[in-house]
């Protein structure tokens, strides 16, 4: 069935034979049927709904939302792929020869402390800055790997995570391809709804993943008020893992509002690939000490460490200060406010408080992309970020200077508009 699935055969939403059917048809114990069927669910091939039976999910794990872009042809300008603007991103060869000469002074052996002191130090210093509470640092590789083994160390297949709706694709890929469920919670500009998280956990979530700036892909950012009513609600379910994803640490300049404090679990994830680059697979993260413990006692069983030359690289950029925070943040906070003001004057409400992208609801999801792309503009279709949440388009500002942004600005009021000119209002 899985082989079914990838090849194409087995099409999303394709209903699979009742257990004992299919039993009786090859000749096997219903018992084999329904462990095939489970271990499907677990990697997130399928889904059962009671009594309306199982049937293949209608996105497979094997199909990940990556999968659901538009290329940009030759001439088309490509604003979907959500990377940071190359000019921002620091030089990294200082840093690199750096950590080159240290290891070579000292070269890190088997054994060793698998984070490095004077990153942990570093990292630890900022958190306590930012108000996220004690705890110990671990390093993984980039920010989903980091969410992953959190997940992994206190969920089982079949229990539910209350994730943001629209929110980052790969994070909603990632969930059932784990054999958990995801339980979609709405957001606005300032982050998760209570209300809406609070259904989440009467509905018996375990696990709560927020994203505290830059969201991806609408740019909320959690407010004050919205954090104090958040820990609020979270006082009251205590056995709830809270994971808050911060990669917009050093792009952002609104201030960290930390969910950390109620519940027994939690971990605060900080990646570096927004502010110094892709390319280097690391985040660290800090949490309380047992869910610290199982994610790194896991780590030692698999690939061990995150290279001790990327933590120090990542150590020196950190310490010569080659990113200015402030600086990165105005240059996309000016790019965002511009193309978020432009749209609003065509009569298009857009949505990107923090960060580099902006998030723009449409009526007509497949019809906007398309009409955009024959306008010469690649988007990111909002069904890469939705579960439930009403249709959208995800529009990247890096790289875009004044002029491109009024004349994308032109190209959605039209495509969202075809046939009835621009709205100025």
């Amino acid at each position: 069935m899985e082989r079914g699935v990838s090849a194409g055969a087995l099409p999303p939403g394709h209903a699979l034979p009742p257990m004992r059917e299919l039993a009786e048809h090859l000749g096997v114990n219903p018992n084999t049927v329904a462990a095939a069927y489970r271990a499907l669910r677990e990697r997130g091939v399928i889904e059962t709904a009671g009594r309306r039976g199982s049937r293949v999910r209608a996105r497979p794990a094997s199909t990940a939302r990556e999968a659901i872009r538009v290329d940009a042809p030759p001439g088309v300008a490509d604003v979907g792929k959500g990377n940071p603007d190359p000019a921002l991103l620091p030089a990294l060869g200082e840093a690199l020869a750096a950590a080159a000469a240290g290891a070579a002074a000292r070269p890190v052996l088997y054994g060793d402390d698998a984070v490095s002191p004077r990153l942990a130090r570093l990292a630890r210093a900022e958190l306590d800055a930012d108000g996220v509470p004690p705890g110990p640092v671990a390093v993984a590789s980039g920010a989903l790997d980091a969410i992953e083994r959190v997940l992994l160390a206190h969920l089982r297949p079949g229990d539910t995570v209350a994730v943001e709706d629209p929110g980052w694709g790969s994070l909603l890929d990632l969930v059932p391809a784990l054999g958990l469920r995801v339980a979609p919670v709405a957001v606005d500009d300032d982050g998760p709804l209570t209300e809406s998280v609070a259904r989440a956990l009467r509905g018996g979530a375990r696990a709560l993943v927020v994203t505290d700036r830059a969201q991806n892909p609408t740019g909320a950012a959690v407010s004050a008020g919205r954090a104090a009513e958040l820990r609020t609600l979270l006082g009251a379910h205590p056995e709830t893992v809270v994971v808050e994803d911060d990669h917009g640490h050093h792009i952002v300049d609104l201030p960290l509002h930390p969910l950390a404090g109620p519940t027994a679990h939690w971990v605060l994830i900080r990646s570096v690939a927004k502010a110094y680059g892709p390319d280097l697979r690391l985040a660290v993260l800090t949490g309380d000490t047992l869910t610290l413990e199982r994610v790194q006692g896991r780590q030692r069983l698999g690939p061990g460490w995150v290279s001790r030359l990327l933590q120090d690289t990542v150590s020196h950029l950190w310490e010569q200060r080659a990113v200015r925070p402030a600086e990165v943040a105005a240059a996309y906070g000016r790019r965002r406010t511009a193309l978020v003001g432009a749209l609003a004057d065509r009569g298009v409400p857009a949505h990107g408080r923090s960060g580099m992208n902006v998030w723009v609801p449409v009526p007509d999801e497949a019809g906007v992309v398309a009409r955009l792309l024959q306008s010469g503009w690649a988007v990111a279709p909002g069904a890469r970020f939705r579960t439930v949440s009403p249709p959208g388009v995800r529009l990247t500002v890096s790289g875009l200077d004044a002029d491109r942004l009024a004349a994308l600005a032109d190209a959605v009021a039209t495509a969202i508009h075809p046939g009835g000119g621009t709205r100025y209002g």
